[in-house]
């Protein structure tokens, strides 16, 4: 197992040392989340638009589908009950617009049967008690998607050092322990500060992220540098998100999603989804950067229409559990 994990996170290149051109990149989205508050979010997606576009024709042959990220880990143990795939569904929650969302993408998905996690920004909003009770008796599960939803939590270590601290307390208040960086930025030597069972900050493929470097595999996967480390699961996302496919790629049909699906299912994969309740109209009233919620309630529908009795719908905090279980690893409680 523990040359699997390697094996994996070499692949991945997890842990290759700051070189000057990561810095570079670095410095260059922390410019640009800081200039961007300047520009009006309309202009912003245009111009977000257009640099797809263009970049599009040079990734088509690793995105959606990256045929690498389809090949099954070593000693996977397969999926509980023999499902051929497991689907689980999250929610990033940006602002207070989102928040008061959450509680009909909720109701939505309990009308198809299935369950999900939603994840808050802890420093931008209050959320509401009412709201997690709501969620926590209803079975869903509640995450942290960062401190702030603006810059970069990795810029430097003693800004990650000082929005960890404040992290952790949440996780201890809140008693969950499931994570994803904002903007999907990550470093998971340092993310295993945080007091987390999972993490869910990185990708199979999507060239399209500010930090593009996708991990290659539709597999979650243990990360655990040294033995004296505390060991936690990657879980990718492998699904488009939802602000890709509808509002820069303007999909009308959400087949991106449907084909993905299906290739993942046939590589008994697990087919991880991040929509936005900031995105999704309930009203019929879309505007420039939201799109139907009909659109997520037909993704549900398809799934559960085609793939009856054939996948799971785990919790992403259930997912973790079961694969550190099925290779014999325990969590250790302390930090080393």
């Amino acid at each position: 197992m523990a040359q699997t994990v390697l094996d994996v996170i070499e692949r991945a290149e997890l842990y290759k040392p700051l070189r000057m051109n990561l810095f570079l990149n670095k410095l260059k989205f922390e410019l640009y989340y800081t200039v961007k508050l300047l520009i009006p979010r309309p202009l912003q997606i245009r111009i977000r638009r257009v640099l797809i576009r263009r970049k599009m024709p040079s990734v088509q042959h690793l995105w959606p589908i990256h045929e690498e990220a389809g090949a099954k880990p070593e000693n996977w143990p397969g999926w509980p009950e023999g499902k051929a795939f497991a689907l689980v569904l999250t929610h990033d929650v940006e602002s207070s617009k989102g928040l008061n969302r959450c509680q009909k993408i909720a109701e939505m998905e309990m009308s198809h049967g299935f369950r999900s996690s939603f994840n808050f920004v802890v420093g931008d909003y209050a959320v509401p008690e009412e709201l997690k009770r709501f969620l926590q008796e209803n079975g869903f599960e509640i995450g942290i998607h960062g401190l702030h939803h603006e810059g970069n939590l990795f810029f430097t270590r003693a800004r990650f050092n000082r929005h960890s601290k404040i992290i952790n307390s949440f996780f201890e208040k809140w008693q969950c322990s499931g994570f994803r960086a904002p903007s999907m930025f990550r470093n998971l030597e340092w993310i295993r500060e945080l007091n987390i069972e999972y993490d869910s900050s990185s990708f199979d493929t999507d060239p399209f992220e500010p930090q593009p470097d996708g991990v290659k595999t539709i597999f979650p996967f243990i990360v655990q540098k040294k033995k004296k480390h505390r060991p936690f699961v990657e879980m990718p996302y492998t699904l488009p998100q939802d602000f890709l496919v509808f509002i820069l790629l303007r999909d009308k049909s959400g087949d991106i999603w449907k084909r993905k699906l299906d290739w993942i299912a046939e590589k008994g994969g697990m087919a991880l989804l991040i929509t936005h309740p900031d995105y999704m109209n309930f009203d019929g009233n879309t505007g420039y950067d939201e799109y139907p919620a009909e659109k997520y309630s037909e993704f549900l529908e398809y799934v559960k229409v085609n793939y009856d009795q054939r996948f799971l719908n785990p919790l992403p905090v259930n997912t973790a559990r079961y694969i550190m279980n099925a290779h014999g690893m325990k969590r250790k409680e302390r930090l080393t």
